[in-house]
């Protein structure tokens, strides 16, 4: 039986700057490329130029939207679940994936890089918090990286994912 396509997490910035669009469009082909099938929140900036990238790339991009309306998503979203949870559906987008990439992002990203990390995904950091714990301790580098590229955030994220299967 064939394995199924690992299903990784885009999150970041609904309103982005130029960089952080640009990461987010590298970081679908790449995700594409390698055969991960795309979970982003559905709606702009980020979540936008990342299912935008997927869409070109000839990917699947599922989009786990806030509300009730599938018609809300994004052009590029391809699979449009509308949950009715608003902010909640951070959790759910989460735990729904193998790994989560964030770039860039408020609350709404910060919580989901916490709720990746409390349930044990790895989480490749582009352009987004800084995180600590209060124990002053680093996180350990096989559950958080901080991305120098695109292509570096994509590349360490499926090795964990694929050192997890």
């Amino acid at each position: 039986m064939a394995s199924r396509p690992p299903l990784v997490a885009v999150c970041g910035a609904s309103v982005a700057t130029d960089l952080q669009l640009r990461d987010a469009a590298e970081v679908g082909r790449a995700l594409v490329e390698r055969g991960c099938v795309v979970l982003c929140g559905g709606h702009g900036g980020v979540m936008d130029s990342v299912a935008t990238a997927v869409q070109a790339a000839g990917g699947t991009c599922v989009g786990l939207l806030p509300g009730d309306d599938p018609d809300a998503a994004a052009p590029g979203v391809t699979v449009a679940l509308p949950t009715g949870m608003g902010e909640m559906r951070n959790a759910l987008l989460v735990r729904c994936a193998a790994g989560v990439i964030a770039i860039g992002g408020g609350y709404g990203t910060l919580s989901e890089i916490g709720f990746a990390l409390r349930l044990g995904r790895p989480v490749a950091a582009l352009h987004t918090w800084s995180l600590h714990p209060p124990s002053g301790e680093d996180i350990p580098g096989d559950r958080l990286h901080v991305g120098s590229s695109a292509e570096d955030a994509v590349g360490w994220l499926l090795g964990q994912i694929a050192a997890q299967r």
